[in-house]
């Protein structure tokens, strides 16, 4: 997945979010706007790219001062990246004891 790709399609507002994505949003206490904020500056830290469920990828941007974790993937995939629809499919702020730092990820004991 393509970082500029990412922005240009949320700029567009083609994404969708999956349901999971949707609760997780709601727990978090995100809302769409500061979604996006994240989305429209963030940078790629993985890529998931032999998934099952298709290509992915982790992304961190933020919403304000706080650091989102937003886990992307292709919502549809018709002829082109240019018909891409991408799908939000979790959304969270990246925390102890998973994350070092929003960046860093805590390597398993």
């Amino acid at each position: 997945m393509d970082a500029e790709l990412i922005r240009r399609l949320i700029r567009q507002s083609k994404y969708e979010y999956s349901i999971h994505a949707q609760r997780e949003r709601l727990e978090e206490d995100l809302d769409i706007v500061e979604i996006e904020e994240a989305l429209r500056a963030g940078e790629i830290l993985e890529q998931y790219l032999n998934d099952p469920r298709g290509e992915s990828c982790l992304m961190l941007g933020y919403a304000g001062a706080k650091p989102v974790h937003v886990v992307l993937g292709w919502a549809s995939s018709p002829g082109s990246y240019e018909e891409h629809l991408l799908r939000v499919i979790t959304v969270y702020s990246p925390q102890s004891p998973k994350w070092v730092d929003p960046r860093t990820r805590r390597m398993k004991e």
